[in-house]
């Protein structure tokens, strides 16, 4: 089981933690293409993003060029500097291989997402139609899977997978409820649905996570 994203909403839907897999540049996608490109790039943030094109999704963004890794919006070539969207714009250039990789979710849409999760979380326990229903526990996509446990205080733990069957997930998200437990809620310092900066907390999640990539499974 591959783990991408730990987020803990309070009971009122905000985003009180959140782990994500560090962001890489080696790319998703690569492709040769020839004159002319075919996509429409803009600058988003620092970086060469796709706005539209075929091929490439929206919002993935240029990461490498030839084989030579982008650093925002530009490459080194020959100790020179070269922006990415010159390089593209000139025919010359061309075939070019291009490496594209996934966009990275910022924490202001992390946020939004935490909401709306929680308010689709209680939707679904209204319109149960049997009493005493669990909400959503598992979101599934073709990209990837989202396991969900709640707490009996309200509290949401949520984890976003690999996808495929992950039978591990529950196991991953009953620890964390422990770490949460033990280093959140017993820290005298520490408030109820106020942001977690728990360096213990940190430190054993940090040490589930190795587990998991090591063996596959979590030991409860």
């Amino acid at each position: 089981m591959s783990v991408q994203q730990v987020f803990v909403i309070s009971r009122a839907g905000s985003l009180i933690y959140e782990w994500s897999t560090p962001e890489t540049t080696m790319p998703n996608i690569e492709r040769i293409f020839d004159w002319p490109l075919g996509l429409q790039l803009e600058n988003v943030d620092g970086k060469p993003v796709v706005v539209w094109g075929s091929g490439v999704p929206p919002r993935y963004f240029v990461s490498a060029v030839n084989g030579i890794a982008v650093n925002g919006t530009s490459f080194t070539k020959e100790d020179q500097r070269i922006s990415v969207f010159d390089f593209v714009a000139e025919q010359s250039n061309y075939p070019v291989k291009l490496g594209f990789s996934m966009p990275m979710v910022s924490t202001n849409e992390k946020i939004i997402l935490s909401s709306t999760f929680h308010s689709l979380y209680t939707i679904a326990v209204q319109l149960s139609p049997a009493p005493g229903s669990s909400g959503i526990e598992v979101l599934e996509t073709t990209q990837f899977r989202l396991h969900c446990l709640q707490s009996r205080t309200g509290v949401k733990f949520v984890v976003v997978t690999s996808s495929g069957g992950n039978p591990q997930a529950h196991q991953f998200l009953a620890k964390l409820y422990e770490l949460y437990a033990d280093y959140a809620l017993k820290n005298p310092f520490y408030s109820i649905d106020m942001p977690i900066r728990c360096h213990k907390f940190d430190d054993g999640l940090r040490a589930l996570l190795d587990r998991i990539g090591k063996f596959s499974a979590v030991t409860v």
